[in-house]
């Protein structure tokens, strides 16, 4: 079952499946937020917005929107 990235809590991991390419910046995809990657959500702003995330041991900020374009695929789930 894939997923937004905004769905994911604190604490969980996913791997980067696919992303609306329009809607993702072209600094996450250079700082590693590719297909096959995996992601981890650090923490997420009083409002929800932005995220805190963890991408190839590399820390980031990304706003709720982006988060929304970014499909992800929970690890346990994977075949």
């Amino acid at each position: 079952m894939e997923i937004n990235l905004a769905q994911l809590q604190i604490g969980q991991k996913g791997i980067i499946q696919d992303f609306d390419i329009d809607l993702v910046p072209l600094k996450l995809l250079e700082m590693g937020c590719l297909p096959g990657n995996e992601v981890q959500i650090l923490q997420i702003a009083p409002f929800g917005d932005p995220l805190y995330l963890n991408v190839n041991d590399s820390h980031l900020a990304i706003r709720l929107e982006t988060a929304q374009a970014i499909l992800v695929q929970i690890p346990n789930e994977i075949k």
